[in-house]
């Protein structure tokens, strides 16, 4: 399925043109104004933003900022096209915190390349993410809010992880936020459901006590809200690609490499 993208111009001509050169790789949302473009991103999941800086009533400068400013959507990459190429606008846009600032008249491989390379640099950090045991849910943070909100996440699943039980809408409960926003938020950082990232974060906590050598895996297995071993044994293995056993055995050899 192709990522979602959307352009923001308030010149029809130019959203012809971009959406020919990239409706072939992307699905396509176009809007002319910024509040359009955000009435676009409260409906629909965007893995990308594109916008023109200079547009009447707000430009793109001002939807930049609202965008990772806003809970719902500061996880999305934000590309600004502008003709204006002095310094002190790229500062501006960059301290916004636009992800890329390319200059009109820009090449149509240059802007090609650079939203390939944000969608896939995403994907790439969600992938370590969960292949990696210890490696922080806020690995994935785009943005100050994702960061926030990642760690709430992360201390919030850490408190109840005993609750085999816990749930999106248990977890949405104890965030005080909506079920659906608890939903779409992490779904469009981590694109796993929240029932997936809770057992993610199960099975990290339980590498970091494996990783300490001072509990037994069953003890481990109950600590992290699994019923039993053999379970929390397969899921492991199938996250990590390595059983509790065999992880244990890696990080004594590094233990006593760092000994030796």
């Amino acid at each position: 399925m192709n990522p979602n993208i959307l352009l923001v111009d308030d010149d029809e001509e130019i959203l012809d043109f971009l959406e020919r050169i990239l409706n072939s790789r992307y699905t396509v949302f176009r809007s002319e104004s910024a509040k359009e473009a955000l009435e676009i991103l409260s409906i629909e999941t965007i893995q990308l933003v594109v916008s023109d800086v200079m547009m009447p009533e707000v430009d793109g400068f001002e939807l930049c900022r609202t965008i990772k400013s806003n809970f719902e959507f500061s996880h999305i990459p934000v590309i600004l096209l502008t003709a204006k190429n002095t310094l002190q606008s790229k500062i501006q846009g960059l301290e916004l915190g636009a992800d890329a600032y390319i200059e009109k008249p820009f090449s149509k491989d240059h802007l090609l390349a650079q939203m390939a390379s944000l969608i896939a640099n995403r994907a790439m950090i969600r992938e370590y993410f969960a292949s990696s045991p210890l490696v922080h849910i806020k690995s994935m943070a785009h943005s100050k809010a994702d960061e926030r909100f990642l760690e709430t996440l992360n201390e919030m699943i850490c408190q109840h992880i005993e609750d085999g039980d816990l749930d999106v809408e248990r977890l949405a409960g104890i965030l005080n936020m909506s079920r659906i926003t608890l939903y779409r938020k992490i779904k469009a950082i981590s694109h796993m459901s929240p029932i997936d990232l809770i057992g993610i974060t199960r099975l990290k906590i339980a590498a970091g006590l494996l990783a300490e050598g001072t509990h037994k895996i069953y003890e481990v297995a109950g600590m992290v809200g699994f019923k039993s071993q053999s379970n929390f044994a397969r899921n492991f293995h199938r996250q990590f690609n390595m059983s509790p056993t065999d992880y244990i055995r890696l990080k004594q050899e590094e233990r006593q490499k760092l000994v030796s």
